[in-house]
């Protein structure tokens, strides 16, 4: 079967789930009209460098959740007898997994990219749905944390997650360190003043 063609030789615009066009136009014709001058800025040079890097931030996956009061009896009781026929034997230490395959097997690890697991709900968040493990490019944080310093740009591709999330994350995370006397200790010990302030 072919794809619907309009009169121009191109696919039809669709519209969104509220019932209204792309780009704000009010009929299919001037949603058409839009496109076909997106496609001429695109042919033009500057307006396309820019357009791939949008369009890969709409097309982004978010993470999923999968609550654990939704999971039934019996979904739960099958997990725990694949537990069981288990054999294989995860790295106890860095130092065991340091050399493992690349993309790392060991989902279950809490240092996995892949999933995050929260005891208090008994939920799992996918962090990336749409991809297998062995898709992945990062699967290990402590190899990402290796690597030194990263942009939050980068961090929030590794994590799938947004820039600004990320630093959401990062400030809560040294909120946690002023309140439990890390820092303190830092500057006690190395006599340095950290750049937490």
């Amino acid at each position: 079967m072919g794809r619907k063609l309009t009169d121009s030789g191109s696919p039809p615009i669709k519209r969104t789930r509220g019932g209204h066009y792309p780009d704000g136009a009010a009929s299919g014709e001037q949603a058409m009209d839009a496109a076909s001058d997106e496609d001429a800025m695109d042919s033009q040079g500057q307006e396309a460098a820019s357009a791939p890097e949008h369009r890969q931030r709409r097309s982004r996956m978010r993470p999923r959740t999968i609550a654990g009061r939704r999971l039934t009896r019996a979904e739960i009781q099958e997990g725990i007898e694949l537990v069981d026929d288990m054999w294989y034997e995860r790295p106890k230490t860095r130092a065991d997994c340091v050399d493992g395959p690349r993309p790392c097997p060991f989902v279950s690890c809490k240092y996995h990219l892949y999933l995050d697991v929260k005891d208090e709900t008994r939920s799992i968040k996918l962090n990336f749905p749409h991809l297998e493990v062995w898709e992945m490019e990062h699967t290990c944080a402590l190899d990402v944390a290796e690597n030194g310093g990263l942009t939050l740009e980068d961090v929030g591709h590794i994590l799938n997650l947004t820039r600004e999330r990320v630093r959401q994350v990062e400030v809560a995370g040294i909120e946690k360190l002023k309140a439990s006397g890390v820092v303190e200790d830092i500057e006690r010990i190395f006599g340095i003043d950290t750049k937490f302030d």
